[in-house]
């Protein structure tokens, strides 16, 4: 049986419309919210690996670093020290779903301050369907730069002692004011302004995003969908409904298998994970700007490549690149890393290198599609509430790795690299039998042109036509 049938995009013209620079302004602006979270993200592994801050506040762990037979695997296993890193994704987790609300009503203008939630929705209501991945993946190559930058500032404050990593948390302050600021200037999407009755706004802000004045196809396609989403009151209770499950279940699953990849315990924990193998504690911080600088050049891999070979691809291909790496690392650390001592400079160095390619792979993979292809499959009834859930599932997700990490590395030590390993397969296999293609599909027409037409998922739209059939049946005799 084929992996997926990829519904016939040439039946139906594209839209018309051209890249403008007021889409330009609104992307760059909106994907702040990106530049935010990756600095969250890069940021608190950082400071846990400077010794200024473990003396302030987890001095435990700091002095369990100084022993001159230091446990290579244990030196940082401290729940609160995890907990430091982790709480940050169950505010997350709560604001999720406050935020889906706030979307719904007064959707993503004012609603993108929720950035997570909002940011990707945004973006793709935005963005001309020929062009909406490469748009939508400007969300996390913001993250990726972010991340970037909070590496680079962690190694700068780590030399400037005692409060440098005061620094390092006080800059998290900027990307969080750049996107309240810069999210007064944005315009709703046509698609907000058209579910909330202002049609006529609606329409002039989908001419002045197209750059054409001939958008009829779009603005109608538009004003069906949200007819349809109208008589939907409590858009929750149609997600649990039958066919609603298969966007659901993508977008809940998608976000499971992005975190359970490594990915962020290898971001979170870079520094960390390092110095266990042996470089110093500069060096160390050094490493991280240099896995940073790799993340962000490869998410211009998928920007490119994403609206010409498709979703699937790239997923495939990045799971047998992560795979391997996963392994390879976790071959070297079993065979070299003791309880004790260092690496080999070759194999330390070796592992660096791995650890570039993993996250390579990922960023131009799992990493932007795991936000994209949530924010492009769900019908406009739902939109907001299913991608509500596909965000809390990575919070919850990331919530888990960053406070588990640690104590994981401590008792599995190189067995924690064969247990991502483990769940790449369990992605890959997933992805191949069971994700649709979405590229190049309107928002708006995911359900007619890709969910109906998937070998698997389509048995979860066949039940009204088939009592309308069984009804017809029942009829015709009488009639005869």
């Amino acid at each position: 049986m084929p992996a997926v049938v990829i519904a016939n995009t040439g039946d139906v013209p594209e839209f018309e419309g051209r890249i403008t620079f007021n889409v330009i302004v609104c992307v760059v602006i909106a994907a702040c919210g990106g530049l935010m979270f990756g600095y969250d993200i890069g940021v608190s592994g950082g400071v846990t690996a400077m010794d200024d801050f473990l003396k302030k506040f987890f001095y435990e762990v700091w002095e369990r670093k100084q022993l001159a037979h230091e446990n290579n695997y244990c030196k940082y296993d401290n729940k609160k020290l995890q907990l430091f890193t982790s709480s940050l994704y169950i505010a997350a987790l709560i604001a999720s779903f406050i935020a889906s609300k706030t979307c719904s009503k007064l959707h993503l203008g004012l609603g993108v301050g929720f950035a997570n939630q909002a940011v990707p929705l945004f973006l793709s209501e935005l963005a001309p369907a020929k062009i909406r991945g490469a748009l939508n993946i400007s969300f996390q190559l913001f993250i990726t730069i972010g991340i970037l930058i909070a590496n680079v500032v962690n190694y700068a404050a780590g030399k400037i002692h005692p409060y440098g990593f005061r620094i390092s948390l006080g800059i998290a302050g900027v990307p969080a004011l750049m996107l309240c600021l810069g999210s007064l200037a944005i315009h709703e999407t046509p698609t907000s302004l058209i579910e909330r009755k202002k049609v006529e706004e609606g329409r002039a802000v989908l001419k002045k995003i197209r750059g054409v004045d001939n958008v009829d196809r779009e603005y109608d396609s538009i004003v069906h969908a949200c007819e349809v989403a109208s008589q939907i009151t409590q858009p929750y209770h149609k997600l649990m409904k039958r066919e609603s499950r298969p966007p659901l279940v993508i977008a809940i699953v998608m976000q499971v298998f992005q975190q359970f990849t490594g990915i962020n315990a290898i971001m979170f924990y870079a520094p960390v994970l390092f110095q266990t193998v042996g470089f110093g504690s500069d060096a160390a911080l050094l490493s991280s700007v240099i896995t940073g600088l790799v993340n962000v050049l490869s998410t211009f891999v998928s920007v490119v490549l994403v609206d010409r070979v498709g979703r699937r691809a790239l997923l495939l291909e990045a799971c047998v690149q992560m795979f391997i790496t996963q392994c390879i690392i976790g071959g070297i650390l079993m065979k070299d890393l003791k309880i004790t001592g260092n690496l080999p400079n070759g194999d330390a160095l070796v592992v660096v290198i791995m650890v570039c390619v993993f996250v390579a792979g990922f960023a131009w993979s799992w990493g932007p599609l795991g936000w994209l292809i949530p924010s492009e499959t769900f019908p406009l009834e739902t939109r907001t509430a299913g991608f509500s859930f596909a965000v809390s599932s990575n919070m919850l997700c990331t919530f888990v790795i960053a406070q588990a990490f640690l104590s994981m590395l401590c008792h599995m030590r190189s067995g924690i690299f064969f247990f991502f390993a483990a769940w790449i397969v369990v992605m890959g296999l997933f992805a191949l039998f069971l994700l649709p293609e979405t590229k190049g599909v309107p928002v708006d027409e995911m359900v007619d042109r890709v969910w109906k037409q998937h070998w698997f998922w389509k048995r979860f739209f066949n039940d009204e036509q088939a009592v309308e059939k069984r009804e017809a049946e029942m009829i015709r005799p009488h009639l005869i």
